[in-house]
């Protein structure tokens, strides 16, 4: 029997989503927003790649279908939340999938009204006439954002000759990004369970690679955890060994691991739609080499003493900061860098910052639906958001000396017995009510 996408995808309880479209339409006030689906992603010619939906449509739906357009509006007398999707064809059905279809969709997903998609053209301007703004943020599909585009410039054309009709199109992130930054106890859930999975999938790699595996057998036996728990890969996993470890998105995975080596895995598990990140570096052979370990345990202090910052208000950059400085005074006391470490922290131009051959990234991101998830890293021009209970991001500084880095002018020579050496140590970080708990500890680092 084919399973239904409710099936594989089990939803958040029905209230949890009636709840989440509340505070967005509470927020929309008499604006009308519209989110569409992700479009297919592909592997090559016509060969779809697994589908992962818009983070904010299944967000406020939890529908994980193609070709649908959710639209919001709040101001509209009879329905405030309607779903367009593609009809019910069950002849598409046997080579695509389930489909839930219109009729289906009010019962499954709580909207007031369920339109074909066929349908979006013609319904669609009865949701926006009456609304102030329309907020929508652009489709990777670019016939949804001609749709909306058209639509827009015929509202401007109903404003100018009628009186009436919005003709202001916005961002519609603003309202959604405060919202998913927070996760509820349901969501955490989720994420704890995304998170056991590739912590036994790291534990599982630790305890059992060698020298002579290659890439690939590390990474298959990760991912075979991830799929036997459930879930699937959240990314494609990176497994870098020696100086492939420097290369920020590895992932050739095909290189046969040697002893004396340090070893890289940046591997996170999906499940039920959420997502972990995790990041480990160790010795194919247990016995990190002294050059090896100066670089991994001073990536090491600037991650631990990155998480010790975490609580509520705090700024969300200072957990940058803490770590490039713990980073930047090391550089210097192995002779990697020369200068004053606050100069050298606080320097703004990117071509100017002397630790930025070494470390190129920042130290964290938003974690959930998305690897990347939505959320607000700066309320406006150097004002950072401030960290709150229930928001869960990364923590992973790392130091890359490829076999072609080169240091900026003026500064020191690389040492050779540094060359090809790559660390980076992710964790997954819960803001708590006075504090923070590391979703990922279970894993040795």
């Amino acid at each position: 029997m084919a399973t239904t996408p409710l099936e594989l995808h089990p939803p958040l309880p029905a209230g949890e989503y009636a709840q989440r479209r509340r505070q967005f339409m509470a927020a929309l006030g008499a604006g009308t927003a519209i989110l569409t689906s992700a479009p297919h992603a592909y592997l090559h010619g016509d060969v779809e790649a697994g589908y992962h939906q818009d983070g904010n449509l299944f967000y406020l739906t939890g529908l994980n279908e193609p070709s649908a357009v959710a639209v919001f509006a709040p101001h509209h007398a009879e329905h405030q939340f309607v779903l367009f999707v593609l009809p019910k064809d069950l002849e598409k059905e046997v080579w695509t999938g389930y489909r839930v279809g219109p009729e289906a969709a009010p019962e499954l997903y709580g909207c007031d009204a369920a339109f074909p998609l066929e349908e979006l053209d013609k319904k669609l301007p009865e949701y926006v006439e009456g609304a102030a703004q329309i907020y929508y943020h652009p489709s990777r599909d670019e016939r949804i954002n001609e749709k909306v585009f058209r639509l827009w410039r015929k509202m401007l054309n109903l404003r100018q000759r009628k009186g009436y009709g919005p003709t202001v199109l916005a961002d519609v992130n603003p309202f959604l990004y405060p919202l998913r930054m927070v996760k509820s106890p349901v969501e955490l859930e989720r994420i704890r369970q995304a998170v056991a999975i590739a912590v036994k999938a790291h534990i599982h790699a630790q305890a059992t690679t060698q020298p002579g595996m290659f890439e690939y057998e590390i990474q298959a036996a990760m991912e075979a955890i991830f799929r036997q728990q459930g879930g699937a890969p959240a990314y494609p996993s990176i497994v870098a060994s020696g100086a492939n470890a420097c290369i920020l998105h590895y992932g050739d995975n095909t290189r046969q691991t040697q002893d004396g080596d340090l070893v890289l895995i940046d591997a996170g598990c999906g499940w039920g739609c959420y997502n972990s990140d995790i990041t480990r570096t160790f010795a194919v052979n247990g016995r990190m080499t002294s050059p090896q370990k100066l670089i991994y345990d001073l990536v090491l202090k600037a991650q631990l003493a990155a998480i010790d910052r975490v609580k509520p208000g705090v700024p969300y950059d200072e957990i940058h900061k803490t770590a490039l400085r713990v980073l930047v005074v090391g550089l210097i006391d192995l002779g990697l860098l020369t200068g004053d470490a606050d100069e050298i922290v606080n320097e703004k131009d990117e071509k100017q910052q002397k630790y930025r051959p070494y470390y190129m990234h920042r130290t964290g991101h938003w974690l959930g639906l998305d690897v990347h998830d939505a959320g607000i890293y700066y309320q406006g021009k150097d004002e950072a958001t401030l960290l709150a209970p229930g928001q869960v991001f990364t923590i992973e500084p790392g130091l890359y000396i490829g076999p072609h880095t080169q240091p900026l002018e003026g500064q020191p020579a690389i040492p050779a017995e540094f060359r090809g050496i790559g660390v980076r140590i992710e964790d997954d970080i819960l803001v708590t009510e006075t504090g923070c708990e590391v979703l990922t500890a279970a894993v040795p680092k």
